[in-house]
């Protein structure tokens, strides 16, 4: 049996993609025998231009075969992210020339690393199992102008289609993807293997009572991109100004839209948000440990009330207050699933300070939603069923 797994991010990157892929092949490899070989082709760490982690370009060990592309040097622009992709797509097809699989799986937010899983299982005349965790189609809507979706949407269906309806399987990371696929695409067999709590959060200990690194000041912490699909320089800057005396913000991460934030932040002359640079889970969960409160955000753009935020588990696994701006299913999600949290209107600095006031400021064990949504489960579940489509011609 030979696999080969497609994923523009993989460890050790940050990113919502790395660690749901790096779960996924490290359950795979579990269940290999002797004979088998996974390939896996992603990236060097490319994320954030500011975490750049040292890891080498090839990797082999015990049927694990792990290549990382070399990318130019890149930003969050579509221009610059059309390059990366091409630069990537060009060297997967020279890397694999010659390789034969039974099997390929890619794993796709922006649509494109599914379609070249496509087009790299109809060369190699294999099977094919995609992992969709975004509606690229439906973001860009919201996301880019008006005349420039014009342009790129009618292309975008074709493709999305192409790529769908090839595969002999298809995962969709939110459930509230569910209506979209399938009234567009009924006679594909799907499945939901959701993101999770990875290993690194499961045994995070909150219940120690801390002191407020500023006196009578509530620490809120966000942790993630600043991009369009964030939209916190729309919320954030106001927000925290009108918060001034009772709360100080940490920004942790980067993204297209972090030079936007600062400009707003400088504008309204906010003193008590606090941007830093990405950093190592390691780093990372110390922060989330000294904070009060965990703030998400997502723009208020229709295509978002679809998505499951994979920053949602990490911050649940930590016990902490959640102050969530998003609607639709995740709102959903949060508010069924998650305790000791609320949602607000995204975008909506009024409705956002109002919830803000129902939150209890203490740590809560969330045990029962650890272990439901207990990464290593899931994936080995996952991990199963991918599988399974080999087993069936067995």
């Amino acid at each position: 049996m030979k696999i080969l797994v497609l994923s523009f991010y993989y460890y050790p990157d940050l990113s919502a993609g790395s660690f749901r892929t790096t779960a996924l092949v490290k359950a795979l490899v579990n269940k290999l025998t002797k004979d088998d070989v996974i390939d896996v082709v992603s990236t060097l760490p490319n994320r954030y231009q500011g975490y750049a982690p040292n890891s080498l370009e090839s990797e082999k060990n015990n049927g694990l075969e792990i290549h990382r592309i070399k990318l130019p040097s890149h930003r969050g622009g579509m221009l610059d992210q059309s390059r990366a992709f091409y630069c990537f797509a060009k060297q997967v097809l020279t890397l694999i020339r010659d390789r034969e699989y039974d099997l390929v799986y890619a794993t796709s937010s922006r649509l494109m690393t599914a379609a070249l899983g496509a087009y790299v299982a109809r060369r190699k005349k294999t099977k094919l199992y995609l992992d969709l965790r975004d509606i690229f189609t439906d973001t860009i809507k919201d996301v880019l102008s008006v005349r420039l979706s014009w342009l790129l949407l009618p292309m975008l269906t074709v493709v999305e289609r192409w790529t769908v309806t090839r595969a002999d399987k298809v995962n969709l990371v939110s459930k509230g993807f569910g209506s979209y696929f399938m009234r567009r695409y009924p006679n594909v067999k799907y499945s939901f293997f959701s993101n999770g709590v990875d290993e690194d959060f499961i045994n995070v200990s909150t219940f120690n009572k801390r002191v407020a690194a500023t006196e009578n000041h509530l620490v809120v912490l966000y942790a993630g991109n600043i991009g369009a699909g964030q939209g916190l320089h729309k919320i954030l800057p106001v927000l925290a100004k009108k918060m001034q005396d009772v709360a100080v913000f940490k920004v942790i991460g980067e993204g297209g839209k972090k030079d936007d934030l600062i400009a707003e932040i400088e504008n309204a002359g906010v003193k008590n948000i606090e941007l830093l640079p990405p950093m190592s889970r390691h780093d990372l969960i110390k922060l989330y440990m000294n904070a009060d409160i965990l703030f998400l955000h997502l723009n208020n753009y229709e295509a978002f009330e679809k998505v499951l935020p994979s920053k949602l588990f990490e911050y649940a696994a930590t016990g902490k207050p959640i102050w969530a701006g998003v609607a639709g299913y995740p709102a959903e999600f949060v508010n069924n699933e998650i305790s000791n949290s609320v949602t607000f209107k995204p975008c909506d600095i009024d409705d956002a300070q109002l919830k803000f006031k129902q939150l209890s400021v203490v740590n809560d064990s969330r045990d029962e939603f650890t272990n439901k949504y207990n990464r290593t489960k899931i994936m080995s579940q996952f991990s199963e069923d991918i599988l399974s489509l080999l087993r069936k011609d067995a």
